[in-house]
């Protein structure tokens, strides 16, 4: 029998917290291989998400940011390649000169529509063996770390 070379020196806290830092890292990878199929990134894939479900299906630039926990300065970026690939419009904001407003297009939306069956594969796939019981205790103990807005 092999010897074991590392032995965890992790408080059981600190194995719960890197535990759902690996769970969150490996959905990123395995979604992410279904985003670029349709040339989107993971942030990409967020911020028509973010749209889709804003009212008009638009948002302001720092509105989409503060819900992604994205920089400002990134979400230009992003957004001019989203705009590029057709998927989103920008544009300015008729009461503030100094912000743009972001619209998800008829592009956008179909291809939300088309990822949705992948993404929703790879999810169960993550969380197959948790009942809902458990996922929904998972999402409230989740919710309440959150709401201390540590860091």
């Amino acid at each position: 029998m092999a010897d074991r070379i590392y032995k965890s020196d992790l408080t059981n806290q600190e194995k719960l917290l890197m535990a759902i830092i690996r769970v969150g890292e490996s959905y990123k990878r395995i979604v992410s291989s279904v985003f670029r199929r349709y040339g989107l990134s993971f942030p990409q894939y967020n911020i028509l998400r973010v749209l889709n479900a804003s009212e008009n299906k638009q948002a302001k630039t720092t509105t989409v940011s503060k819900i992604m926990l994205v920089p400002p300065a990134n979400m230009t970026g992003l957004a001019k390649r989203l705009e590029k690939n057709g998927y989103i419009l920008r544009k300015s904001d008729p009461n503030d000169e100094r912000a743009t407003i972001l619209e998800i297009t008829e592009k956008g939306m179909e291809t939300l529509k088309n990822i949705e069956i992948d993404k929703n594969k790879c999810v169960k796939t993550i969380l197959e063996g948790l009942t809902e019981n458990e996922i929904d205790n998972l999402l409230r103990g989740m919710k309440m770390l959150l709401k201390k807005k540590i860091g």
